[in-house]
């Protein structure tokens, strides 16, 4: 059968079309298992905690090393939350910290945490975050004030000490509805995402895990 070149170029549009449409469905903020860490700047509170990446059986992950410290990776990347209202990551601990109550200062450390940052630009104190948290005392779906930022920063525990260490969790949150449950407001944009292992306040040593991160449509 002849098939005309008209027909050919409908067809190339077409799955042009479909696979744009595919690829508009996922914005990837973090490509651990390719090696990219390059885009992420390195903020220090208390010390650096050592972050690189590691091959482990089947995928490159990011490992975050913590000896009483506190530093964060902070990648700025405007998030349209109306079209990509879901935040999906993976990550893991190899121990809990030994902390009490985390709503106090002394007690504001994490394994493992991840914050979506809406930046108040020139009105700073209008910057709010959520900070999805592997809590170590606080039961799963617990939130908070951060003890340091206050109404700012919401705390929101997704993984508590009923959960497993040293074993791989996939997670999916609906941002744009985060938002506005804790924080009362339709919030359309992010400006960054950050990620913190952190020990600084207990003095003590954990390590965590973070898999690929991206944003979704559905």
């Amino acid at each position: 059968m002849k098939v005309s070149a008209s027909f050919i170029l409908s067809w190339l549009v077409i799955s042009f079309f479909c696979s744009s449409q595919a690829y508009a469905d996922k914005l990837t903020v973090a490509s651990f298992s390719k090696s990219n860490i390059d885009d992420w700047e390195e903020k220090i509170f208390a010390n650096k905690t050592r972050y690189q990446l590691m091959q482990m059986p089947g995928k490159k992950v990011l490992v975050a090393e913590s000896k009483d410290s506190a530093s964060a990776l902070i990648k700025e990347i405007r998030i349209d939350l109306k079209k990509y209202p879901y935040l999906n990551w993976s990550w893991s601990i190899n121990n809990r910290l030994p902390t009490a109550n985390e709503k106090t200062k002394s007690g504001d450390d994490y394994a493992a945490r991840v914050y979506v940052i809406v930046d108040g630009g020139l009105f700073f104190w209008s910057s709010r975050a959520m900070s999805y948290v592997w809590s170590n005392q606080a039961t799963k779906g617990e939130y908070w004030e951060n003890a340091f930022a206050g109404k700012n920063v919401i705390m929101l525990s997704v993984r508590d000490k009923q959960d497993k260490t040293s074993t791989w969790v996939p997670e999916k949150r609906n941002v744009y509805e985060d938002l506005r449950k804790y924080f009362g407001k339709d919030i359309q944009y992010i400006d960054a995402v950050a990620l913190m292992t952190d020990s600084d306040n207990s003095h003590g040593k954990v390590k965590a895990y973070y898999g690929d991160i991206y944003f979704s449509s559905h």
